[in-house]
């Protein structure tokens, strides 16, 4: 039963930690991933990466895309789907070229620094959803741009691992053919149409004559992990099956309900041990001699995505406030960044001490995703509604 103490220990940590940041106006995000860099391999060592957190922190982020799928405008994302796709594009190129130049000047060798720049071309929301949930700031055209690029992202970023990997990489076992893979994915997002206009609103009627006290939300639940499950099942994130769950249930009359049921124990429990086990992944060993990389290749990696996703939104016709907005969304790395670089890392595509390098990196530009989009935010017109 230690999984439990690990339990306790996670809740009263960010608990204290995240009122703590939201006192010092901070956003109380950047509080629960400092708290598992506190208790983690970096500094205390009372925490270590398990499956019992590792399975948790999974229902965390698929919990926390639902909700934000939830919340969602459908209109809104169709609207802005074609600044969507420049945001994405755009800020993935940059990426690309910056931190894989920056990784060439510090002498990694020529598919090492390519693969850099794919690691830190990924982007994960997640960590921008919690901060504009928690800022107010869900509604309007920059959330929606922000939520469709996270899709676009995810979608190409796929794309450039399975081709990293197939190419260049070393691979471990039996591969799916790129064609085939693809394939999947282009029917799963047919699937996604299916599902909002035809099975989630049978469900939630389903849900609603269920002799149940919670029967919508079960319902709600079931449709969540087993989109989440096909998605990762097809080679993308478990969060885009989640993200889609959500703007499906959030089509129906069941939306209220399932929101309402679902947060409480989504942000009590599962949310902050997702939190939690990003900052776990932090670790010190070796890291004195690669200061100057890892500053260097964090400055790359934040200007890439302000700049790249952030000029997207410029070409979209978006104001300069606007655009930063954007771009400060797009800035986190989190746990996609985590998997392309563990991937990576397992085809031989990076060393073990450039791997941890770029854990160090995601690390800190995760951390420092939540100032710059309270920042952003702070502007009188950072994203309006229309």
């Amino acid at each position: 039963m230690t999984f439990l103490g690990d339990l306790v220990l996670i809740l009263i940590a960010t608990t204290l930690i995240g009122h703590i940041s939201v006192r010092c106006g901070i956003p109380a995000v950047l509080g629960q991933l400092a708290a598992g860099i506190v208790l983690g391999p970096a500094l205390l060592g009372w925490l270590h990466p398990t499956a019992f957190i590792h399975d948790f922190a999974e229902i965390g982020v698929i919990c926390l895309m639902f909700l934000a799928g939830i919340e969602s405008d459908l209109g809104l994302l169709k609207k802005y789907l074609r600044p969507s796709v420049l945001v994405a594009v755009i800020g993935m190129l940059l990426p690309i070229v910056l931190t894989g130049g920056v990784a060439l000047i510090f002498g990694l060798p020529w598919k090492e620094s390519l693969f850099v720049g794919v690691i830190f071309a990924a982007t994960s929301v997640s960590i921008s959803v919690a901060v504009m949930k928690e800022l107010g700031q869900m509604e309007g055209k920059g959330a929606a741009t922000i939520l469709g690029a996270a899709v676009v992202d995810d979608v190409l970023a796929v794309v450039l691992l399975s081709l990293m990997v197939a190419t260049l990489g070393a691979s471990a076992g039996p591969s799916i053919p790129l064609v085939l893979r693809f394939a999947e994915q282009a029917l799963y997002f047919v699937g996604i149409y299916v599902v909002v206009r035809f099975l989630a609103p049978i469900m939630a009627r389903l849900g609603a004559a269920l002799l149940l006290p919670v029967g919508e939300t079960l319902i709600a639940l079931i449709l969540c992990f087993g989109m989440a499950y096909v998605a990762d099942f097809v080679g993308l994130s478990a969060a885009v099956g989640a993200f889609f769950a959500g703007i499906a249930i959030g089509q129906t009359t069941a939306r209220h309900t399932v929101a309402a049921h679902l947060e409480p124990i989504g942000y009590a429990v599962f949310i902050p041990v997702f939190f939690v086990s990003i900052g776990l992944s932090l670790t010190m060993n070796g890291m004195g001699s690669q200061l100057g990389f890892i500053l260097v290749l964090t400055l790359a990696a934040v200007a890439s995505k302000l700049f790249g996703a952030g000029g997207g939104a410029r070409l979209a016709s978006f104001t300069m406030p606007e655009a930063y907005f954007v771009g400060a969304g797009m800035v986190s790395r989190g746990e996609m960044a985590l998997i392309v670089a563990q991937i990576g890392y397992q085809a031989h595509l990076l060393g073990r001490q450039d791997y941890s390098v770029m854990i160090a990196v995601i690390i800190i530009t995760t951390l420092l995703a939540p100032f710059l989009l309270k920042h952003a935010s702070a502007d009188p017109t950072p994203v309006s509604p229309k």
